[in-house]
């Protein structure tokens, strides 16, 4: 059965059948590999030239696509096309899959065939039609496995070596994202490696490696401590050399971003989103490492991954006596963005709340500076319950202006002990952000002995 006139007659890919004449067949790309090439066994001296996808058309079916030709053909069509787009697909050829043989080396898929698109019968296009692509699009946020089929970083690390070259799926967040490494191998084959560091509420770093162009290219367009994945079918090893165990990106693997519209994921996405400062909070003790802000800034520059550390620092910017929505607001309780309770929506169309009643959380958000002798550090953000130890203070809506002005001077320009979560960020205009994990007043002969070892 095709889609109505109005879906443009699109032949759904639970109804594509060998049979099928001249399908014209509409999907999102969840999945894309890089173009590889083999000897043409019957043209002698030349390659023949191939990639695959899969395309998505509704929350329960997906299919693989694969294209054979020479060079030219695929690599255009390969670069005319990314992850995340929406494409039609005019007469692939319809073809029964070889269960063993496609899902050993391809994502596994619930259809019966895949689809086999050629220079000389078919065409693909990019989707321009806002109708078609506002039904597509929000399927790139369901997994296309069980979302309740997951394993935990903790459960990877406490299984060990058992895991080794097994083929897992993996619900985490991304941590950071490290600059492509290029390199040519012995043969004279370029190739790259990507590796990105996953965190979840047991483990605080875990490594993903991309190989593939295409893995990159999703990977690069996320953002760091604010993108959930869920992983299917990555290949799970053991690294001797660092003696941990790494997850690897394959030609089986779907990534799917911010799996937020299922709600199954609401919970375990929900402690992901809060997990920014886990680790530091409960172990702030392992916090011993003291730098100036000078110190912290040039780190920031030199490594890519986020790090802690104590600053002993006098809070110079403290805006406790503007309006009070500059001082207390609320976010959603689901996503952590910013929302006008009037509104009762949450703006972020990721958010894992999807169409459920928004809840929300109300407390202290305030960017502040910490500085000493060698610069200052603008803006760091000092949020929530660490806001509320550091001032001393859970019910400031109440407080008179001169009450809010009074503990606003118990506190600037104090030699405080600031402990300080330090993420880079290239976007931002110092190249990092600040997050303080705690602030109070600093004992003078520990500031002393300190500021003396940094000399």
């Amino acid at each position: 059965m095709a889609y109505s006139r109005q879906a443009k007659d699109f032949v759904a890919i639970s109804d594509l059948h060998p049979n099928t004449t001249h399908p014209r067949v509409a999907g999102v790309i969840i999945g894309k590999t890089d173009v590889k090439s083999f000897p043409d066994r019957k043209s002698i001296g030349f390659d023949r030239f191939t990639f695959g996808f899969t395309i998505k058309d509704s929350p329960d079916y997906f299919i693989n696509v694969s294209s054979w030709g020479n060079d030219g053909y695929i690599n255009g069509l390969s670069n005319s096309f990314r992850i995340g787009d929406c494409v039609i697909i005019e007469n692939p050829l319809v073809a029964t899959k070889d269960p063993e043989k496609e899902d050993r080396f391809c994502p596994s898929t619930p259809s019966f065939y895949r689809l086999l698109v050629s220079e000389a019968h078919s065409q693909l296009s990019i989707c321009s039609d806002i109708e078609t692509m506002n039904r597509l699009l929000p399927l790139l946020h369901l997994p296309v496995k069980d979302s309740r089929d997951f394993y935990s970083l903790g459960d990877i690390v406490a299984n060990g070596q058992s895991l080794d070259r097994t083929v897992i799926n993996i619900l985490a967040a991304v941590r950071s994202i490290a600059e492509p490494k290029f390199f040519t191998t012995a043969d004279g084959r370029k190739g790259q490696r990507l590796e990105v560091k996953l965190f979840d509420d047991s483990v605080t770093s875990f490594p993903l490696v991309c190989w593939d162009r295409e893995a990159i290219q999703l990977v690069q367009t996320l953002i760091p401590r604010e993108t959930v994945l869920f992983i299917s079918d990555a290949r799970i090893g053991f690294d001797s050399f660092r003696n941990c165990m790494t997850a690897t990106v394959n030609s089986k693997t779907i990534i799917t971003v911010n799996p937020g519209k299922d709600i199954t994921l609401f919970g375990l996405i929900t402690s992901v989103y809060n997990t920014v400062s886990f680790y530091a909070l409960r172990h702030m003790d392992s916090i011993s490492d003291v730098y100036t802000v000078s110190q912290l800034k040039l780190k920031a520059q030199e490594n890519p991954e986020v790090f802690c550390g104590i600053t002993y620092s006098f809070i110079s910017k403290l805006d406790l006596d503007t309006s009070v929505s500059k001082v207390i607001r609320s976010r959603c309780s689901k996503c952590r963005y910013q929302v006008n309770e009037e509104i009762q929506s949450c703006s972020n169309t990721s958010c894992p709340g999807g169409d459920q009643p928004l809840t929300v959380t109300t407390g202290f958000d305030l960017l502040v500076d910490v500085t000493d002798h060698t610069g200052t550090l603008q803006s760091c953000s000092l949020n929530g319950t660490v806001a509320e130890k550091t001032l001393g203070c859970n019910e400031f809506v109440s407080l008179t202006e001169d009450e809010r002005t009074a503990m606003k001077w118990k506190i600037l320009l104090e030699r405080c002990k600031v402990y300080i979560k330090i993420t880079p960020s290239p976007k931002s205009r110092s190249g990092m952000r600040g997050n303080v994990l705690q602030c109070s007043l600093a004992d003078p002969g520990e500031v002393k002995q300190n500021m003396s070892a940094l000399q």
